[in-house]
């Protein structure tokens, strides 16, 4: 009797789940092009830093989609490139019995949550094998950044629509 569903089949309905089905690198790119000299200059200040992060999606059939978390980021110096890269990781997912409404945010936060400590450290070997000290991508909140990206959404739509 408690096997059985709210409909009287004796049917279970299985709750939602995800699972990751593949992880890969799916595009790679380090760039170094001050070395050698770029190695070894000092500076009382460390680099300045800038990370750009984006996350898309694309569905594969009906519950496989495929999740790429791009990083893209270089360190300057007094104006000077002194590494920089772009690495796009991804992961196919499959996703069952997740309501529709909640797919994307799934995909968007928890699957690029995920991927985020594999492609971090992609990115802190190959800065390491560039001969610098490794760079740590620092944490992402996903799901921060998808609710500021749905923000911005509406507010697109809100001045199509004025």
């Amino acid at each position: 009797m408690a096997n059985e569903s709210p409909n009287g089949n004796g049917a279970q309905q299985a709750g939602p789940s995800m699972n990751a089905l593949i992880q890969y690198t799916k595009d790679f790119s380090f760039e170094n092009p001050k070395a050698p000299r770029a190695l070894s200059q000092q500076a009382e200040q460390g680099p300045q830093m800038s990370l750009q992060v984006n996350v898309s999606t694309s569905a594969l059939g009906d519950t496989d989609y495929e999740t790429v978390l791009k990083l893209e980021g270089k360190a300057e110096l007094s104006g000077e490139t002194l590494f920089a890269f772009d690495l796009s990781y991804a992961g196919v997912f499959r996703l069952i019995n997740v309501p529709q409404e909640h797919i994307h945010p799934v995909l968007v936060i928890d699957c690029a949550r995920m991927l985020f400590p594999f492609a971090r450290q992609i990115i802190a070997e190959a800065v390491r094998g560039g001969g610098f000290p490794p760079f740590y991508v620092p944490a992402i909140d996903f799901a921060a950044l998808f609710h500021q990206r749905m923000q911005e959404l509406q507010g697109e739509q809100g001045a199509v629509n004025a």
